[in-house]
C-alpha cells in the first residue's frame, strides 16, 4: 500500500509510523520537486484552477493505483479539487489530525504564545 504526500513538508518520525500501523503503508511517495514547488506556491491571484491542477491529475493517473492513500493538505480549493477527484477514482484521500497544546509565557514584560504540534490520527475525507 502506498501513501501519496500532497502537502508542503515532510512526514515526522510519528506520522510515518501511524501510517504505516494505522493504514498499511508500505511507501511513502513525495511529490517530484517541480510539482512539489507547484503545490506549495499555488498563486492567490488565478480565477481558476482548472489549468493549474492538470499536472497533479497527470501525475496521479500515471503514478498512483485504486485504494492506494493520498494525505491532500494544503491551497483549499486544490485540495477540495483533488480529493473529488480521488474520490472518483478510487483512490483515498485522508488528512493529518493534530493536536495543539499552547503555553503562554512572560518574557521581558512581554506575554509569547507558544504553541506545539502533536499528530494524532489521520482521517479519511469521506466515511466508507
Amino acid at each position: 500500500m502506498k501513501l501519496h504526500l500532497f502537502f508542503s513538508h515532510r512526514l515526522t518520525p510519528d506520522q510515518e509510523e501511524d501510517a504505516k500501523k494505522s493504514l498499511g503503508v508500505e511507501e511513502f511517495v513525495y511529490l517530484p520537486p517541480h510539482l512539489q514547488e507547484l503545490f506549495s506556491n499555488v498563486p492567490p491571484q488565478l480565477d481558476s484552477l482548472s489549468e493549474y491542477i492538470e499536472p497533479f491529475l497527470k501525475y496521479l493517473m500515471k503514478n498512483a493505483n485504486r485504494k492506494d492513500y493520498i494525505l491532500i493538505q494544503g491551497d483549499f480549493g486544490l485540495t477540495v479539487r483533488l480529493v473529488d477527484f480521488s474520490m472518483a477514482t478510487g483512490l483515498i484521500p485522508i488528512y493529518a489530525t493534530t493536536k495543539r497544546d499552547v503555553v503562554e509565557i512572560e518574557e521581558n514584560g512581554k506575554k509569547v504564545r507558544i504553541s506545539k504540534f502533536k499528530h494524532v490520527k489521520f482521517r479519511r475525507y469521506y466515511d466508507e
